[in-house]
């Protein structure tokens, strides 16, 4: 019996062995990922991981309803739910409540203010690695018996706590003092900021999915629709927020929200998401800074107002620009209200709705034409020019912001440009446009055939449509009617999905490149500069 106890011992210190190479080997591994990899990189094995892991969780849960969805399909919403595009091929009421609370996470760990939260916090772990290696380097060059070097962590909190309070003002007003500081301050600064996003990114979700269920409690009929529609409440109100706030444009009901219309008031509770986790997120975040640093963390608070460049945080704008970023959000938003209501107030699209339920459901529409996608609207059935106005909308970056500058400024800009060497790699690469104008060009390549038979749906406008708000990561779509069609099919049904779920495979899958293209678009907003158009 003691031998068998021996043995049994063995084994387990050897299995506790084995885990514990098994963790410094990963943690070796993901490490050397993280910190030496290109971020670009880092960023296609994040999303293509999660589109991976997320497909295979889908395909291991049962969906509501009896039709089962193809691979293709599956992965499509995967990816579409990953990198917040809402892109469609089936119908949302046929998933189940499990697959709509995966959908969920995949919006959430996939939505932008959470992975620049997570970059963060990475870009810190990477500042005090380097300073640990250096100081170490420099402690063995100089005294080989010199003690080990103080944890980076501690010595920057005591710089901070040590500068006196009456050389406080100096500290955060000059110049020089920050930059001698520069080392341990940004360190500090970038840790508060990480933890600062995390906060605003919970208490808006908890808000949100708070007013959500208040209001399906107060008001019947919007609670009826979920009911009838087999939705759980709580789903309905956690999926609709984190789609919101990711800029996804998901809905747990196929008809996005057309059904809900009439009930403006959660409207009004949708438009501020879609404002706060995406377009106005910067000038958000900056005046959250400048109301906490009243109070706690001044000198961390005053360094990221003061060196948004320095901070590295691209979400972090300076403060003309975050106000002249506002401005213009709201500007557009002010432009598409107006469009659409001289060309579409008396239309069908919004027959049923009183004076004020147009108001709120115009601006809800105009508000999610940048790069959220949720609609109250069938858009195949409004003017064509308020759809080419959403296709511009939809195209332009999420801050983009009018912001004129000086000559003098922009001819040295333009010399450090000239002087910047660019490589090989960078010629290649096309501008956004280019890309765009491949996609569609590819698209129309994969659907000629149905181009030919079925000319009405599949128009090119409607082809540009789907691409550049997948491309925009925006979930907007004319989807298909049976109505449409010259020959008319007698088997055909019409579905609550976008215009990509009549696609041939091959144009999903370039659908899917598409929408990978899109949410990646950040790291190619200066392509196509080797190009001179004279």
């Amino acid at each position: 019996m003691n031998k068998f106890a021996c043995y049994g011992k063995k084994l387990q210190h050897l299995c506790s062995c084995s885990w514990q190479l098994t963790r410094f080997f990963i943690y070796c591994c993901y490490r050397d990922l993280l910190f030496t990899i290109n971020p670009f990189l880092t960023y296609i094995l994040y999303f293509i991981s999660l589109s991976s892991v997320g497909f295979g969780v889908l395909k291991a849960l049962k969906p509501r309803t009896s039709f089962t969805p193809r691979n293709i399909d599956l992965f499509f919403t995967s990816v579409s739910s990953a990198t917040v595009s809402s892109m469609s091929t089936v119908e949302m009421e046929v998933f189940s409540n499990a697959q709509l609370i995966v959908m969920t996470v995949l919006m959430f760990v996939g939505g932008e203010v959470f992975t620049s939260m997570v970059g963060l916090h990475l870009k810190r772990f990477k500042i005090i690695r380097t300073w640990k290696s250096q100081v170490k380097v420099e402690s063995v060059e100089s005294d080989p018996r010199s003690p080990p070097p103080i944890d980076p962590s501690d010595q920057m909190e005591l710089n901070v706590v040590t500068v006196p309070e009456r050389g406080l003002a100096r500290f955060e007003s000059q110049q020089d003092v920050f930059s001698s500081y520069n080392p341990f301050l940004k360190c500090d600064s970038i840790k508060f900021l990480g933890f600062l996003v995390l906060g605003y990114l919970v208490v808006i979700h908890i808000l949100g999915v708070t007013s959500i269920l208040v209001y399906l409690a107060l008001v019947s009929s919007a609670n009826d629709v979920v009911k009838n529609k087999g939705i759980k409440t709580f789903t309905f109100a956690i999926f609709t927020i984190v789609s919101t706030f990711a800029s996804c444009g998901f809905v747990p009901t196929n008809e996005n929200m057309i059904v809900f219309g009439k009930n403006s008031g959660l409207l009004w509770i949708l438009i501020p998401q879609v404002l706060f986790g995406n377009t106005l997120f910067p000038s958000c975040l900056r005046l959250l800074i400048w109301v906490v640093g009243k109070n706690i963390k001044k000198v961390e608070a005053n360094y990221l107002l003061n060196h948004t460049t320095e901070a590295g945080y691209m979400h972090l704008l300076p403060r003309l620009h975050s106000v002249l970023l506002a401005a213009t959000v709201l500007g557009f938003i002010l432009l598409g209200f107006i469009i659409f209501c001289s060309l579409e107030w008396n239309s069908a699209a919004l027959s049923g709705l009183n004076t004020y339920q147009k108001v709120v459901g115009i601006l809800f529409q105009c508000v999610n034409a940048r790069h959220t996608g949720e609609t109250i609207v069938d858009i195949s059935t409004i003017a064509p020019a308020i759809l080419v106005f959403f296709v511009v909308m939809m195209y332009l970056p999420p801050y983009t912001s009018f912001l004129p500058i000086k000559r003098d400024e922009q001819s040295q800009l333009e010399s450090e440009g000239k002087k910047k060497r660019r490589t090989f790699a960078d010629n290649l690469i096309f501008s956004q446009l280019s890309y765009l104008a491949i996609f569609v060009i590819l698209i129309c390549i994969t659907e000629r055939k149905r181009m030919k038979e079925d000319p009405i749906n599949f128009s090119v406008l409607n082809i540009i449509v789907e691409v550049v708000s997948a491309y925009g990561n925006v979930g907007f779509t004319t989807g298909y009617s049976c109505e449409r069609q010259l020959r008319p099919d007698p088997n055909c049904v019409n579905k609550w999905y976008g215009f990509s779920g009549k696609w041939s495979d091959e144009g999903k899958v370039i659908l899917i490149i598409v929408m990978f293209f899109g949410r990646l678009k950040k790291f190619n907003m200066n392509g196509g500069r080797a190009w001179k158009l004279l």
